[in-house]
């Protein structure tokens, strides 16, 4: 059963070495076959092939039962392989430098290898370099393949970069200071969506000095920076509520003035209709409920200012009007529903009562 495992395994290290030279070879096809390779080792393996698969190459992957996503991928068996096997790899990793400045080659780079470049020892510096900074911009496109698609597929290349290479100081040396800086700035924009909020504080302490930090902040300054950074670019609704409901972990932290107000007005700008975010009403509901919750001081005169701009754009009455009327025909419904309830309740009380003293 080992040795068929491991001929499983080598028998996907073939076949992903022999769609990686096509893609070399062949200039019209190169982005087609190397955007179906990325495509085939994000892919979910299945009861059969995870039965087969895993009897051998278990170390370092965490049953299904036990993962937060209950998704278990061909990339992560293929990483870990690597890890154990890395001549295995080695054939792979070459003709990946080999089309380094394609499109997915950086991704298929991040999936395959973010083990082996922490697991396995590098020939120098600067090769180390060139594949930590190709980690870093693999792993920003495969994150926001997620987040488009507002998905979870690839939870475990995070949960790895965050708990076993940016909270362990060892690991986090074995690449160039920039590209340690790189992750840390990149694991902040994504903490939130992969819930992963519950080590900030951990994250905090290891976040590494910046030459600039005299002028940003502190690491919760450089932080709440990237994260504000990231809510303006999101466009995806439910990702965009995701993060609004998780900055609740902001409260508490110390921060300069500076990044205080560009959050704040970050958030505010989600509170009213139109340009430039044109935010749906479900977001600038959650934008209002988060800023008051972050900003207490000042949250009636926000809400009146924002009333009175609301007044000078008769476009928005209507929706405005009809909103607040539903709001309102809700609320009694649910208080008379409520009424009801609770009037049905008293008068059984007294019937169960006098019916247990008979």
């Amino acid at each position: 059963m080992r040795a068929r495992a491991a001929d499983h395994l080598e028998a996907l290290s073939l076949e992903i070495e022999r769609k990686l030279q096509k893609a070399l070879n062949s200039n019209s096809q190169r982005l087609q076959l190397l955007q179906q390779l990325f495509a085939d080792i994000a892919l979910k393996v299945d009861d059969r092939a995870r039965d087969v698969i895993l009897s051998t190459n278990d170390d370092g992957i965490a049953p299904v039962d036990e993962r937060e996503d209950t998704r278990l991928c061909f990339y992560e068996i293929l990483a870990n392989h690597f890890v154990k096997v890395p001549e295995s790899g080695r054939r792979i990793l070459d003709l990946i430098v080999q089309l380094w400045s394609q499109s997915f080659a950086a991704n298929i780079f991040a999936l395959l290898f973010h083990r082996w470049l922490f697991e396995v020892p590098l020939d120098g510096k600067e090769v180390s370099l060139r594949y930590s900074s190709a980690l870093v911009q693999g792993a920003t496109n495969v994150f926001w393949i997620d987040i488009q698609t507002n998905t979870r597929h690839f939870l475990s290349l995070y949960n790895y970069l965050l708990e076993e290479v940016a909270l362990v100081p060892d690991q986090l040396s074995k690449i160039s200071v920039q590209a340690g800086r790189g992750l840390f700035l990149l694991l902040s924009r994504f903490m939130l969506f992969y819930d992963q909020d519950h080590l900030l504080a951990s994250f905090l302490e290891h976040f590494p000095t910046f030459p600039n930090s005299f002028l940003v902040g502190g690491p919760a300054d450089y932080y709440v920076i990237e994260l504000t950074d990231q809510l303006q670019k999101l466009k995806v609704e439910p990702v965009l509520l995701h993060y609004l409901s998780r900055l609740t972990i902001l409260q508490g932290l110390e921060l300069r003035m500076s990044t205080s107000t560009r959050l704040k007005a970050c958030l505010y700008s989600f509170t009213s209709p139109g340009g430039p975010t044109y935010p749906t009403r479900a977001v600038r509901h959650a934008a209002w409920n988060t800023l008051d919750l972050l900003f207490p001081v000042g949250r009636y005169p926000r809400h009146v200012i924002s009333l009175f701009f609301r007044l000078l754009y008769p476009w928005y009455w209507p929706s405005s009007c009809w909103n607040f009327i539903m709001t309102c025909v809700k609320t009694v419904y649910y208080y008379i529903l409520n009424l009801i309830v609770s009037s049905w309740e008293n008068m059984r009380r007294p019937n169960h009562q006098r019916m247990h003293r008979d």
